[in-house]
C-alpha cells in the first residue's frame, strides 16, 4: 500500500496547483473558440490541478507527488512550446511572453514542479522529527 508521506510541503504544492488551475479558467472560453483542443487542455489542467491539490493535502503519496510534478511540468513545456515554435491554431502566441496570466501560471507551475522534485528526491524533507 502507498503510505502518505505527510510532507509539510504538501500545503504549498496544493496552493500552487490551485493557482495553476485558477489562472487557466479565465482563458478557457477564448481558447475553445480559437483553438478548441487548447481550450479542452485548459479545462483538463484546471480540473486535474484541483484534484491533485486535494490528493496532496489528503493523501500525499509518492505517486501523487509524481503526478503533481508531471502535470505542472507538462504545463510549463506547453507554455514554452506555444511561445517558441508555436502550436497549431495559436501561432499568434509565438513570442508573447508578457501575457498577464502567464506570469502567475508559469511561476506556480515551475515552483510546483520543483517542490515535487525536491520532495521525491529528498525523503528526509518529509519525515517527521520525533
Amino acid at each position: 500500500m502507498h503510505t502518505p508521506l505527510r510532507s509539510p510541503w504538501r500545503w504549498a504544492a496544493a496552493a500552487l496547483l490551485l493557482v495553476t488551475s485558477g489562472t487557466h479558467v479565465p482563458l478557457i472560453a477564448e481558447h475553445l473558440a480559437e483553438a478548441p483542443y487548447v481550450g479542452v487542455l485548459f479545462i483538463a489542467l484546471s480540473v486535474v490541478g484541483v484534484v491533485v491539490a486535494a490528493l496532496l493535502v489528503a493523501w500525499d503519496t509518492a505517486t501523487v507527488w509524481a503526478l503533481s510534478g508531471l502535470v505542472t511540468l507538462l504545463a510549463v513545456i506547453g507554455f514554452v512550446v506555444s511561445r517558441t515554435v508555436g502550436l497549431p491554431q495559436i501561432s499568434d502566441d509565438i513570442g508573447n511572453w508578457t501575457d498577464p496570466l502567464g506570469y502567475p501560471a508559469v511561476a506556480s507551475e515551475v515552483l510546483a514542479t520543483l517542490v515535487a522534485a525536491l520532495v521525491l528526491s529528498r525523503p528526509q524533507l518529509h519525515r517527521k522529527v520525533v
